[in-house]
């Protein structure tokens, strides 16, 4: 089975679009945005953000990529609210929150599952999620493996669908350690950049390919699932330039 690894928010949409429910157990009509006033962590969207919390918290710490990945995640999830703006906001405030204890976890879990109970595809697609922010900084600490194992079960995620996430996303970032890295120059080029061009140059740019390469944009522009996974690599290479550049600059 492929997995998108490093950046999977097109996920994002496909989590919305099925059967996302209010706290009344209403279906979101996609065509006509709802205003949302309810409890966000009785909705799917909050526990995700939630569990996001929790995997964040397990290192201590949060790298520029899973900033970017949790900043899109906050907007994309918003956007299909009539209240985004108010949406987006209780969204922080609550990742924050959940970020200060894992005393809860199990409590998030069982709530999404009584969501989810009868859509397993959903809540392996929900752990890939997570996995991918555990690995996105290309370290996954004994933390994380074990905050995510102990979702994954409360998810009532088969031992051997987890183990098989965790080991497709260990081989991808074991065979990129192994490949030819990018040069300083064609990190450059990558970034549309140029090595004159000072760290907020390089910062705009960077983030106008993010979010030109976007899977996000690119489904809402209704492309094709192929020209969506070129944008999807694409986009890591990009993140893979820009670290290189960051690196060689000390920021």
């Amino acid at each position: 089975m492929n997995y998108i690894v490093l950046i999977i928010i097109v996920f994002i949409l496909y989590l919305i679009a099925k059967n996302y429910k209010t706290e009344k157990f209403q279906n979101i009509n996609l065509q006509v945005k709802e205003n949302f006033d309810g409890d966000l962590m009785h909705h799917e969207a909050g526990l995700l953000i939630a569990l996001m919390a929790k995997v964040a918290k397990a290192d201590g710490k949060v790298c520029e990529l899973e900033a970017e990945l949790l900043k899109h995640t906050f907007n994309d999830i918003s956007s299909h609210f009539e209240n985004n703006e108010e949406v987006r906001e209780k969204l922080k405030v609550l990742y924050k929150k959940e970020k200060e204890s894992f005393d809860n976890t199990l409590e998030i879990c069982q709530r999404l599952y009584s969501l989810t109970k009868f859509d397993y595809s959903k809540r392996v697609k929900i752990m890939e999620y997570l996995l991918n922010l555990g690995f996105i900084d290309k370290e996954f600490s004994n933390t994380e493996r074990m905050i995510t194992e102990d979702i994954a079960n409360a998810l009532k995620i088969k031992s051997n669908d987890f183990e098989n996430m965790v080991n497709t996303f260990e081989a991808f970032y074991s065979n990129q350690a192994s490949s030819n890295a990018l040069t300083l120059e064609n990190a450059y080029d990558i970034l549309e950049s140029n090595s004159g061009d000072d760290d907020d140059v390089l910062k705009k740019n960077y983030r106008k390919l993010v979010k030109k390469y976007h899977p996000d944009i690119m489904s809402g522009r209704g492309e094709s699932q192929n020209i969506i996974d070129e944008a999807t690599k694409k986009l890591q290479e990009i993140n893979e330039a820009y670290e290189i550049v960051k690196k060689n600059r000390g920021i």
